[in-house]
């Protein structure tokens, strides 16, 4: 099962009014709807530097587009509205730049057209489903010439995905909501497969989230656009997913408590050990394991 959500050029660069000192949007989607939308006008974004972007403050975009702070969001985010003959869609294009994790920094900007997956399809993201990043055009036609049949839903990743625990309880972290879709070809894929005796793997956690979240308590998966802010942690009880690839995720993050939850803390424990006594790499364009579900105890 892939995500073909697609990773827009959500990060704006500007200057700010008056003044002229440089500023940084990172759009995540319009202020109304966490569905993608280039014609909004009115988004929530992160903005740096924060102190100097109150309400009230304008931003340049090139010479044909204004951005006006409007308001202070929850977590410090902002509302911001666009004033421009253009759409936003068409300023993304112009000016937006492809969002790489701040741990690649500004070394990594020529890779950016390597943080996309080779079936990115549904724009709306803001950071890719990395796992996914390890699928070739030649793996995916080695994979169905072997009789594996590849399912694909959407969730655009967004805040939820990559904002870190900060909290000293991993229960208390506040779960931010995404927007997923599921195909209505994807429940009866996931029903044949299961009579067939063959398990439902996901690339990624983004699959695992959307299809746990779409489920119900038969595990049987509706189709249809939902928004899901689903904390995936332990105790948790999986009715879809069998398998999963997943790369080796930040420590303190909702993902390494996902794959926590779904393969076993010792597990996952003794894989991370391995991998740094091996010398694999992590993060975005790192390395990937396979992990099976823990069994139910």
């Amino acid at each position: 099962m892939l995500n073909e959500t697609r990773v827009i050029r959500a990060r704006l660069r500007g200057k700010r009014l008056p003044g002229g000192g440089s500023a940084e949007l990172l759009l995540l989607h319009p202020a109304t709807s966490l569905a993608f939308d280039p014609n909004a006008t009115r988004w929530l974004a992160l903005v740096r530097p924060g102190q100097k972007l109150r309400p009230g403050r304008r931003l340049a975009l090139g010479d044909d587009a204004c951005v006006t702070i409007e308001s202070v969001a929850e977590g410090g985010a902002r509302i911001v509205r666009f004033e421009s003959q253009r759409s936003v869609g068409e300023l993304l294009e112009r000016y937006g730049e492809v969002p790489l994790p701040p741990y690649i920094g500004e070394a990594g900007r020529p890779f950016a057209d390597r943080y996309q997956t080779v079936f990115a399809r549904v724009a709306g993201s803001v950071a890719a489903p990395t796992a996914s990043l390890h699928f070739t055009q030649r793996v995916l036609d080695e994979l169905e010439g072997r009789g594996i049949r590849l399912a694909r839903i959407v969730l655009d990743v967004g805040l939820g995905t990559f904002r870190p625990i900060t909290l000293d309880r991993v229960d208390a972290h506040p779960m931010h909501a995404e927007r997923y879709e599921i195909p209505s070809d994807v429940p009866a894929a996931i029903e044949r497969a299961r009579s067939e005796g063959h398990r439902i793997v996901a690339a990624g956690t983004t699959v695992v989230r959307a299809l746990e979240a779409a489920a119900d308590e038969r595990g049987r998966v509706r189709e249809g656009a939902a928004e899901t802010a689903l904390y995936i942690k332990p105790g948790f009880r999986f009715r879809v997913i069998d398998a999963m690839l997943t790369n080796f995720h930040l420590p303190r993050s909702t993902l390494l408590v996902l794959v926590s939850a779904f393969a076993g803390y010792d597990a996952v424990r003794r894989a991370y050990e391995e991998a740094v006594s091996l010398g694999y790499r992590f993060f975005s364009f790192g390395d990937a394991m396979f992990v099976e579900r823990a069994q139910e105890t």
